[in-house]
């Protein structure tokens, strides 16, 4: 049996994406965020923080470490260039940002 020749996801849980809106980019995180969903992300965008507008992470429902870290990342990057970014925190984000 041979893998196919293209970065197929298999039952992914969650995900990590960068969209365009109305109102900027935003990063969407969903899900069960785990390493293989930041990884994919980091390949098609690369490893520094894309500057964006807001972050909705509203519908996360667990967050691996380094989904946490690529969150902070974005974060911390416009906090550095004085761009306040809107975050929808879902309820595990909140308790996870808290704590």
């Amino acid at each position: 049996m041979t893998a196919p020749p293209f970065d197929a996801p298999t039952a992914a849980r969650g995900l990590v994406r960068l969209l365009n809106t109305a109102g900027g980019r935003v990063l969407c995180l969903a899900g069960e965020v785990d390493a293989a969903a930041v990884d994919s992300f980091l390949r098609r965008y690369g490893r520094e923080p894309v500057p964006v507008d807001g972050i909705d992470a509203g519908s996360v429902t667990g967050l691996s470490g380094p989904a946490l870290e690529l969150l902070r990342d974005h974060l911390d990057a416009a906090g550095r260039a004085g761009r306040p970014v809107a975050l929808r925190r879902s309820p595990l984000l909140s308790h996870v940002l808290a704590g």
